[in-house]
């Protein structure tokens, strides 16, 4: 997911010998099994990624019993997820195997605007899901009169609607293409700022501040005395919550260092090494890969869908009102 086009100037003698064609830049990238390897190596991560998202959205949209807001939030991250391996891993894997970067034109500044808008997509619905888990946890009796399936569609249709504006956004105002080589205008570094801010670390300093009152509350209901049926729905949403605080982690960790580069890159005296950008990007672009894995290690009934949509029973009868262990 990245919100810059790395077409800084840099010497032949710190990345490669590339060769001017026309109005992009071209490596030519010695030896060619290493090409092949990382061609491999990453094609088989942006199939991953889109198969385990894929079998998230199938498996919600067919299963009845899944049919709940919390899931719906889910399938609209996992749609995120989908596209990312879809759109921009192609774009992404083509600049690092070339290692060149290419010129502004307006079929980059779609890509990046895709790339903005997805990687908003997904913290914005964390940040709906973290909210959903307040409800369910600080607020258990008023929970489902709240958070309904209309509520949750509202909520993805902000989520998609604002992070279409913050990725148009980002690319209107135009992010450094690297180091500024004297001083920086105040718009670029106005848009290395105010972008990372409103569509991540604002979203994330709210889920944060959100997940440490579930905590919090959590502890507090531990401590209580439970009548039986409320203990064990309690226990349900809290196992649920501890999952979803787990997506929200894993996902801070891959996208924070690259959005700190991101803000700080237009102030560096000398612009980052290539592989260190692509490695914080590629980082990032894991993230989309990782939330399959988690639903499969906590969620029993994740992996009951996955072993009969991969063994095509689905396909030989009507499971949808089946009850998944």
């Amino acid at each position: 997911m990245v919100f810059l086009t790395m077409n800084a100037i840099y010497t032949v003698y710190n990345i490669h010998p590339c060769f001017q064609l026309d109005n992009f830049t071209t490596l030519l990238f010695p030896p060619e099994s290493s090409t092949l390897c990382a061609l491999i190596y990453l094609g088989l991560l942006s199939a991953v990624t889109v198969c385990g998202n894929l079998l998230v959205i199938i498996s919600i949209v067919y299963f009845k019993q899944l049919h709940i807001p919390t899931n719906y939030l889910i399938l609209s991250l996992a749609v995120a997820d989908l596209l990312v391996g879809v759109i921009v891993f192609p774009f992404s894997m083509a600049q690092t195997l070339t290692s060149c970067l290419y010129h502004e034109n307006v079929f980059f500044k779609i890509r990046d605007c895709f790339d903005a808008s997805l990687c908003t997509s997904s913290i914005l619905n964390l940040c709906c899901i973290s909210i959903d888990r307040y409800y369910a946890i600080c607020k258990p009796l008023t929970y489902k009169n709240i958070v309904t399936g209309r509520v949750a569609g509202v909520m993805i249709f902000m989520t998609w609607s604002l992070a279409a504006v913050i990725g148009i956004g980002i690319v209107i105002g135009g992010y450094s293409q690297g180091t500024c080589e004297e001083i920086c205008s105040v718009n670029v570094i106005l848009s290395n700022v105010s972008g990372p801010v409103f569509s991540f670390f604002m979203p994330a300093v709210i889920m944060l501040c959100i997940y440490t009152k579930i905590f919090i509350v959590a502890q507090k209901q531990r401590n209580s005395i439970q009548i039986s049926k409320c203990g064990t729905i309690s226990k349900t949403e809290r196992k649920a919550t501890k999952t979803l605080a787990i997506v929200m982690g894993v996902f801070l960790l891959c996208m924070t260092p690259y959005f700190l580069c991101i803000v700080f890159l237009p102030l560096a005296s000398e612009t980052p090494p290539f592989p260190l950008i692509e490695a914080l990007n590629w980082l990032t672009l894991s993230n989309s890969m990782l939330n399959p894995f988690i639903y499969a290690f906590f969620y029993s009934w994740f992996r009951s869908s996955c072993k009969m949509i991969l063994s095509g029973q689905i396909f030989s009868g009507n499971f949808a009102s089946i009850k998944l262990v």
